[in-house]
């Protein structure tokens, strides 16, 4: 009797346990790789984000500085050593910055971000240290936000130093002393952002990145050499797109405790206003006819309204003596005889014009020495005097346009002995 043959079941229920170990191994090993992958570029992501922290850090320390240069123990600044330090956390990561008690000061910021999948901070830190420089306010000639448009005719721009009796006369513009240095500059990055026209720039011409410079037929811009030589179009070298710069806003000078100027006589001759040194605000300033102002020693006024000047009215700055006039106002025009100084240094006027003023015009034969700082504004110019003293000294604005015959020249005083425009970074390192 023969019985059927048996099966080795034995034998393939262990080549399936060994082939689902081994599936098993493989699949343990294949998500152990992804695992560590992932961990792996979460980790980088964290690492790369640590450069964003760090900069937050810079950018509040930049802050910081501009707004508190005198008191940087505030604001949870505190002083420790050689260093101002502060640590803010952003999200699961933090920045501690350090600002040093130099000037001008460096900043050093680490970034500690989190460890993937963990509660402690990748270590080493992510760490920057940057250098900086007090930037001039007034670093350029007549420099704009947007739109820069110089058409009329005979319009001039070159530069001069009241502080250097080669480059001035007496402190004055003198034209047989003029520079090349009467530069002018455009944020903005669209065509034709910067338009010369016909007018003759004895300096260079900038705009923003990809912005572009239109000229007329009879228009120049470069260096003296060049002008003399009767050259039309750019001289090569005396354009580019890399303008790009901050404007602050302009904040009020003071909160209170401000006197109301009054009407009085100087040397024997009457003002409508008289300004000595300390604060003094007004609600508006218009003065028409024969009105004057004047300021002795070291003022500060502030318009909140508009301010206009017609007629033969002006403001003079006395000798050795400042005026700053911040205009909160939608307005300002002047007109009349101008802003007058004593001597004629362009530093000793300074018009700022906080965020809500919007327009700032000159025209008629309105001469003006100083110095303009009005990034909200636009900027118009029309007429232009009899003579080649027009507009003394630089601007920032908005926007400009510039009818008539105008001539501008640059004190480069104000970019040595100005107003600063606050820190700037000049080396960034990963430390």
């Amino acid at each position: 009797m023969k019985f059927p043959r048996q099966r080795p079941q034995g034998s393939v229920l262990l080549i399936v346990l060994l082939t689902v170990t081994i599936i098993g191994i493989s699949m343990a090993a294949y998500l152990d790789l992804i695992s560590n992958q992932n961990i792996s570029t979460m980790r980088s992501i964290e690492w790369n984000s640590g450069i964003s922290v760090a900069e937050a850090g810079i950018e509040e320390a930049l802050t910081h500085i501009y707004h508190n240069g005198t008191n940087l123990a505030s604001e949870g600044w505190t002083l420790s050593g050689a260093y101002y330090t502060k640590e803010r956390a952003m999200g699961d990561s933090k920045y501690v910055t350090l600002i040093s008690v130099t000037d001008p000061p460096e900043i050093i910021s680490s970034a500690y971000v989190r460890v993937p999948l963990g509660t402690n901070f990748i270590d080493p830190p992510r760490t920057i240290r940057v250098t900086t420089a007090n930037d001039a306010l007034f670093a350029k000639g007549m420099v704009a936000k947007g739109q820069i448009d110089l058409s009329g005719n005979n319009i001039r721009t070159d530069s001069f130093d009241s502080t250097d009796p080669a480059y001035s006369t007496g402190g004055a513009y003198d034209p047989a002393k003029a520079k090349d240095n009467g530069d002018i500059a455009t944020n903005s990055a669209m065509i034709d952002s910067l338009n010369v026209w016909n007018a003759d720039i004895f300096g260079k011409a900038s705009t923003g990145p990809g912005g572009t410079v239109k000229i007329g037929p009879n228009g120049s811009v470069g260096t003296t050499a060049w002008h003399l030589a009767g050259n039309k179009g750019i001289e090569p070298g005396r354009s580019s797109d890399d303008m790009n710069v901050s404007f602050p806003d302009v904040r009020p000078p003071f909160s209170g405790g401000a006197l109301t100027p009054a009407a009085g006589s100087v040397g024997g001759t009457n003002y409508t206003y008289i300004l000595t040194s300390g604060n003094w605000e007004l609600s508006s300033l218009a003065m028409n006819g024969n009105e004057s102002l004047i300021a002795l020693g070291d003022a500060v006024l502030y318009v909140t309204g508009s301010v206009s000047l017609t007629g033969n009215a002006y403001i003079t700055v006395a000798t050795n003596s400042t005026l700053k006039l911040y205009v909160g106002g939608p307005t300002a025009s002047i007109g009349g005889n101008g802003i007058a100084n004593t001597p004629g240094s362009a530093t000793n006027f300074v018009y700022y014009g906080l965020p809500t003023n919007t327009s700032l015009s000159m025209s008629g034969n309105a001469t003006f020495t100083g110095a303009i700082y009005a990034p909200s504004a636009a900027f118009t110019m029309g007429g232009g005097g009899s003579s080649a003293y027009d507009f003394v000294g630089s601007s920032v604005t908005a926007s400009i346009k510039m009818n008539g015959h105008y001539n501008f020249h640059y004190d480069e005083s104000l970019g040595k002995n100005g107003p600063r425009r606050g820190y700037v970074i000049t080396s960034w390192n990963e430390i």
